[in-house]
């Protein structure tokens, strides 16, 4: 007897129901299509939390997954208050840095990120009221 692989699109679908989640969907598609890894690493993430993710239990933050998955497979993009329309994927890239900027634009977008130096806070943000 030969065992078949279950695909990443069967997987999401006996864990999420059908229909899954669009950007479940199209992120099972993916992994289906260039391996869980590359598909992980496309938004930033491992290849164990899409699995987990896939298995709909992922105890991270989901949301996060979801919004890099919009903005790198869906073209989900956002108007950053320093750099303009941006892949939504990369605006979140963008709050994880910190010190020392690489350029002026950086700590502006810092700024803007979490609100400081008397700007304000940009929409987008996921960074907690408070955080540096």
């Amino acid at each position: 007897m030969r065992y078949e692989k279950q695909t990443f699109v069967e997987k999401a679908r006996l864990a999420w129901g059908t229909p899954a989640p669009d950007w479940i969907q199209v992120l099972a598609e993916e992994a289906d299509r260039v391996t869980a890894t590359r598909a992980a690493k496309n938004i930033g993430y491992s290849a164990a939390v899409l699995s987990h993710v896939f298995a709909n239990n992922y105890k991270g933050d989901l949301g996060a997954v979801e919004q890099k998955v919009r903005g790198a497979l869906l073209g989900v993009k956002v108007m950053c208050p320093v750099y303009g329309e941006i892949g939504r994927d990369q605006c979140l890239d963008l709050q994880k840095n910190g010190p020392p900027f690489s350029s002026e634009a950086s700590g502006r977008c810092y700024r803007s990120c979490r609100g400081i130096g008397g700007i304000p806070k940009c929409p987008n943000s996921r960074i907690p009221d408070g955080a540096r």
